[in-house]
């Protein structure tokens, strides 16, 4: 039996190579997990997708989630609340998860970023009730067929010290170290094509200790993985920062080991000029999550001023219980009309924020092999219908952000098709989501 599959005759094919080239008629060709070729007439003995009015992008990339939150959407008393309040009401009913929460939620989150055209997450899971582990996701992640990027997240100063989340969530910063240890040698896989790549994530500046943020760091660098937190998400957290520490967020990053090319931040919308400068000139990734920071009124991140100064962006939906939605290519609208509302209509292009959603995204976590459609890549495609009511009277179909799906006809990973006709093809997804409110409702009660 052929390995190969070829995409024929797309009407667009949108690279993302270095030159950003975009291909009409256009076929791809696949095989072994890895794109063979790109260009025009190519033939094969494999499967072949057809592709005739439809537009291939490289597959979307989520850097920044909490996958455990798709249970906990639209909760009353935090549906209007800022950040911190927000948390203190989604805290006791999280400490309330166990092992089959976090694997069926994360099922759903999965599934749901693969129908918006996602073929790479991040996920960062920083609380562990119940007997609950970073295992629970990665297992669900691997029958969903995305390729993951868990990180071990972690919270170690609870109320009792002055910390937001309850004693009940928090861990002993030694347990906290050595799972570390433990999952990065039982799941990380540093190869090219890797489909799970762990992190090591302290939850933020405000729910850990320094001395961990910088072991972490430490940690982190010896095993050769990469590092995960929140920053300057809004006013509270710079606040704050400048009362418990003396600085702000970046400059507590910097000091502890938390900038270079091993390290993404998520948030950062109250970044200064200085703190981008600093993130730009060592490499270090954002996670921009623009419905979350509007959902929770956190503000608008100056993504502009970010990729002028040369800072790699990325975006992501953040949990759903804070977005209430894991849809990226509307993320990725969303991220072109506020920079538009923040700096004027040409801020940022259509292409620019695909650009983000696609390439930047795999930049941020260090995917080189991810990203672009080129031969010698990884076969992460989208295929987009742009034959439909949402991008009927288009006259640039590429402009996907402006007038296009906000649902995937087909999703590749690895080769391997994970969406097909518009439906989950590696999961029951109808019997998924039943299981998934059962578990919501048992946490109502």
């Amino acid at each position: 039996m052929s390995s190969e599959t070829l995409i024929r005759k797309a009407d667009h094919v949108v690279t993302m190579d270095a030159v950003r080239s975009e291909l009409a008629g256009a076929d791809v060709l696949l095989r072994g997990g890895v794109i063979a070729a790109v260009g025009h007439g190519l033939t094969t003995t494999g499967e072949v997708i057809e592709a005739q009015g439809c537009v291939v992008t490289p597959g979307l990339v989520n850097t920044h989630h909490h996958l455990y939150q798709t249970l906990t959407r639209a909760v009353p008393g935090g549906q209007d609340a800022l950040l911190f309040g927000w948390l203190k009401t989604l805290y006791p009913i999280w400490a309330r998860f166990g092992p089959e929460e976090m694997f069926v939620s994360a099922q759903v989150g999965l599934a749901e970023l693969a129908l918006s055209g996602c073929t790479m997450s991040s996920d960062h899971l920083y609380l562990y009730p119940n007997g609950a582990r970073l295992d629970d996701t990665i297992a669900a992640a691997a029958e969903v067929g995305l390729r993951f990027h868990p990180t071990r997240g972690a919270m170690s100063i609870g109320e009792s010290a002055g910390g937001l989340p309850p004693d009940s969530l928090v861990e002993q910063e030694a347990a906290i170290l050595a799972d570390c240890v433990r999952v990065v040698d039982q799941f990380h896989d540093p190869r090219e094509g890797a489909m799970v790549r762990v992190g090591i994530a302290p939850c933020s500046p405000f729910s850990v200790s320094r001395d961990l943020m910088r072991d972490a760091a430490v940690l982190a660098r010896d095993k050769g993985v990469m590092l995960h937190t929140h920053l300057a998400e809004n006013d509270e957290d710079i606040a704050y920062s400048l009362a418990k520490f003396g600085c702000r967020p970046g400059q507590y990053a910097e000091a502890l080991g938390w900038t270079g090319d091993d390290v993404w931040h998520a948030h950062c919308v109250k970044l200064d000029s200085s703190e981008i400068a600093l993130f730009g000139q060592s490499g270090t990734g954002v996670s921009h999550c623009p419905c979350s920071n509007c959902r929770l009124g956190s503000g608008i991140a100056p993504v502009r001023a970010m990729r002028d100064a040369g800072v790699k962006v990325g975006l992501g939906v953040d949990g759903s219980a804070s977005n209430d939605a894991g849809n990226l290519v509307a993320e990725a609208r969303q991220a072109m009309l506020l920079q538009r509302v923040a700096r004027g209509a040409d801020a940022m292009s259509a292409r620019e924020a695909l650009e983000i959603a696609t390439l930047g995204g795999a930049r941020v976590l260090g995917r080189g092999d991810c990203g672009s459609i080129e031969p010698g890549k990884r076969a992460d495609l989208a295929i987009w219908d742009v034959c439909g009511i949402e991008a009927a009277g288009s006259w640039d179909k590429v402009a996907l952000l402006l007038a296009g799906p906000a649902r995937v006809r087909d999703l590749i990973v690895e080769g391997r098709r994970v969406v097909k006709a518009g439906q989950m093809a590696t999961i029951d997804l109808p019997r998924v989501v039943e299981r998934q409110n059962r578990l919501a409702r048992a946490l109502m009660g």
